[in-house]
């Protein structure tokens, strides 16, 4: 279970593994809202590694602002990898950093179906790799309240980049 304090922590490992790296991060968000932006910049010093954070969480803006397709969008759904492969892509592609994360969930308590019920959340992390990037996507299913399947997936979001920056 996340929680305020482990999120700084987290939050702050990855601002300090960045630095160190001398890398940036960019972020592209939906279910979240921009809580993934907000606790990378809740550090002092973020601003050396963090310039964007795009929340879409409308189709529409995930089309007009990272530029996912409206074909993707319509046949494989917003919550998806194949939607959220495209908006780490867009990420990295209008904010030139190094490291993209992005994320699409149902987080409730309304919204889940069958196939995709209250709490999934796929996850994208886009890698610069000279002009190309390497993507890493997952789906993960989080139990409990609206706030704790988003706090959740904050936590899960800055462990991947922790993850991708050390590799």
């Amino acid at each position: 279970m996340a929680d305020y304090e482990s999120l700084q922590k987290l939050s702050e490992a990855v601002v300090a593994d960045l630095t160190r790296s001398a890398k940036a991060v960019a972020t592209a968000e939906s279910c979240t809202g921009g809580w993934i932006a907000k606790s990378i910049t809740d550090v002092p010093g973020s601003s050396a590694v963090f310039g964007y954070g795009i929340v879409s969480y409308s189709n529409g803006a995930k089309e007009s602002m990272l530029g996912v397709s409206n074909a993707t969008i319509e046949e494989h759904g917003a919550v998806s990898e194949a939607v959220v492969n495209e908006m780490a892509k867009g990420a990295l592609r209008l904010s030139g950093a190094d490291i993209a994360v992005a994320v699409s969930g149902v987080a409730g308590p309304d919204g889940g179906t069958e196939e995709k019920p209250v709490g999934t959340v796929w996850f994208a992390w886009a890698v610069r790799d000279g002009s190309d990037a390497l993507i890493d996507v997952n789906c993960e299913q989080f139990s409990g309240d609206r706030e704790l399947v988003r706090e959740l997936t904050v936590a899960h979001a800055l462990q991947g980049i922790l993850e991708r920056i050390e590799s």
